[in-house]
């Protein structure tokens, strides 16, 4: 039986998932309004990125970040499916 790692902090991780889409110019409200991702998909989002062990660079990559990125951080586990909202936008 594998190590079983605690997920992060949810607030954390909410405030992560959301930024690293801000930061690409994504608004994650809208991709929900539009029909582009469900409440669900926002919660998985949010709930995988509990998971990831690569915080210190999604939060150094966030303080770099300076006006609209166009692509998500290397880092992000999440960086397809950002990428390919944005696009649908």
């Amino acid at each position: 039986m594998g190590i079983v790692e605690p997920l992060g902090d949810p607030a954390k991780h909410f405030w992560l998932t959301r930024s690293v889409a801000r930061a690409m110019g994504l608004s994650l409200s809208e991709a929900m309004s539009e029909g582009r991702l469900s409440a669900a998909g926002y919660a998985d989002l949010v709930t995988r990125c509990r998971t990831c062990l690569r915080v210190t660079e999604c939060e150094a990559w966030l303080g770099q970040a300076r006006g609209p990125q166009g692509d998500a951080p290397d880092c992000c586990m999440h960086k397809a499916l950002l990428e390919a909202l944005a696009a649908r936008h």
